[in-house]
């Protein structure tokens, strides 16, 4: 199985886009040098050809496309994963959970969780009805 390297896979994707190895490396702040280098080792990991000589410049092989088409994918998922873990960070989504007695529930809780589910919609909000041993017993589990 081959090792799937995302940095690399960057790499040629930036290459895809800006067209020449100078344009990649000013685009990535590097050397033109340390792109040339890592796409070679890139193409070493893959077992196959990943540019061809054109003039002075190199073009992507069929086989560059096709892990690009593939990796698209995988660039896609971190970008939402990213997206995902920023909401949580600014606490846009995630999970609250709620252990009330059972007569604070309609006059604290329910308020409170209306007014958090129009704030934050990402947020889920679990409540649980508990008396004040179990209460203090599920704080101590992470419940």
């Amino acid at each position: 199985m081959v090792e799937w390297d995302i940095r690399k896979l960057q790499i040629l994707r930036t290459l895809r886009e800006r067209g020449t190895v100078t344009a990649t490396a000013e685009a990535l702040r590097m050397t033109p040098s340390a792109v040339s280098q890592q796409l070679t080792n890139l193409a070493k990991q893959l077992g196959v050809p990943l540019l061809e000589a054109q003039g002075r410049r190199v073009r992507l092989t069929d086989a560059a496309r096709l892990v690009l088409r593939h990796a698209e994918a995988v660039f896609e998922q971190l970008e939402r994963a990213d997206a995902e873990l920023a909401a949580y960070v600014h606490g846009e989504v995630g999970e609250v959970r709620v252990g009330a007695f059972s007569t604070a529930v309609p006059a604290l809780v329910v308020p409170a969780v209306r007014a958090l589910r129009e704030a934050h919609p990402g947020v889920v909000v679990r409540v649980r009805e508990a008396e004040a041993g179990e209460a203090y017993e599920l704080l101590a589990a992470g419940d």
